[in-house]
């Protein structure tokens, strides 16, 4: 047989096949058409935690409208790293985000050697809530104020607690501690719950602790409740000042949840994502489902976000390497 007859009736074959075969699917049309699968979003702590209590309410109001499934994975270890790094190596697709404390993607990177991740490839979107810690010593102290801790620490050693080096308890303390111009020990424990077990023992002498954590033994009066550090009295104790009404006006120990991605995902996922999160975050029943764990749900802007989060870097950075702290 003639070979040009051949390579014509191959031809001719291969472009009936091609209108037969389904079209694959282009990078616009799966933009277009998202989501088409499973939705994650990392949480970098343990599960049954204020901020895993904040995000499952909020990932099963995205679900509905997003007509996916939205699935909370908890990634904890290496203080949040872990999972923010799982996070910074996904695709770009909109189908993996963080929902992350503050001091992960603020702190971190300036107290670890090697995060795992380069910084810049997670971007902040929103601002999504905001907690403070609460000040607290041991009882037998006698302490009834910010200033009577204050006076103590400047004529003897006083030692604090908290859930490990860079937490939230540590950075507040240390920003306190920093602002009064007054010394104390500092004790780390693996979590908050043996911090606060010594510091009812009489082991430790304060430390500052998420209200959920300590409201328990305040009420009790198994330790004395001193201040809180955020802008904001908390709703679970408002009877108690903030560290700022205690004299010292300027202090603000705020601190946040971010919901992040991996950088690059397409601004029209981005936007269809955080408009179903922003909803949700704003809605009254979530605010009331959060308030057990004493966090205020805020939510903002991508750039409001990410203009908190330089904001904070700038400030835990400083601390960090005036106090000189270096984890491993």
């Amino acid at each position: 047989m003639p070979r040009r007859p051949i390579i014509r009736r191959a031809l001719a074959a291969l472009a009936a096949a091609s209108l037969l075969a389904p079209a694959l699917p282009t990078a616009a049309h799966a933009t277009q058409n998202w989501p088409l699968k499973p939705i994650r979003i990392i949480v970098p702590n343990p599960p049954a935690g204020p901020s895993d209590i904040a995000i499952r309410p909020l990932a099963a109001a995205v679900q509905k409208a997003l007509g996916q499934p939205v699935i909370v994975e908890n990634r904890a270890g290496a203080n949040g790293n872990i999972g923010a790094a799982e996070v910074a190596r996904a695709a770009a697709d909109g189908y993996t985000w963080l929902w992350a404390m503050d001091p992960v993607l603020t702190v971190n990177k300036h107290i670890y050697k090697n995060i795992g991740y380069s910084s810049d490839a997670i971007v902040v979107l929103n601002a999504a809530a905001r907690f403070s810690q609460t000040l607290i010593c041991n009882p037998k102290l006698g302490f009834k104020s910010v200033k009577d801790m204050i006076d103590a620490a400047k004529t003897r050693e006083l030692t604090y607690a908290t859930g490990g080096a860079g937490s939230p308890g540590h950075l507040v303390m240390e920003s306190l501690l920093s602002t009064t111009g007054v010394k104390m020990v500092h004790i780390p424990y693996k979590g908050p719950a043996p911090a606060m077990q010594d510091l009812m023992g009489g082991q430790v002498d304060c430390g500052f602790l998420a209200a959920p954590t300590v409201l328990p033994q305040i009420q009790s009066g198994r330790v004395t409740a001193l201040a809180t550090s955020g802008k904001q009295r908390s709703t679970l104790m408002p009877q108690l000042p903030t560290i700022a009404e205690s004299g010292y006006p300027e202090f603000d120990g705020t601190f946040w949840l971010f919901l992040a991605a991996p950088k690059g995902v397409p601004a029209d996922i981005q936007k269809r994502f955080l408009e179903a999160m922003e909803v949700a975050i704003r809605s009254p029943e979530q605010q009331d489902r959060v308030k057990p764990v004493d966090i205020e749900m805020v939510g903002s802007t991508a750039d409001q976000a990410q203009q908190k989060a330089k904001e904070l870097s700038g400030k835990w950075e400083a601390l960090t390497r005036k106090i000189q702290l270096k984890a491993e």
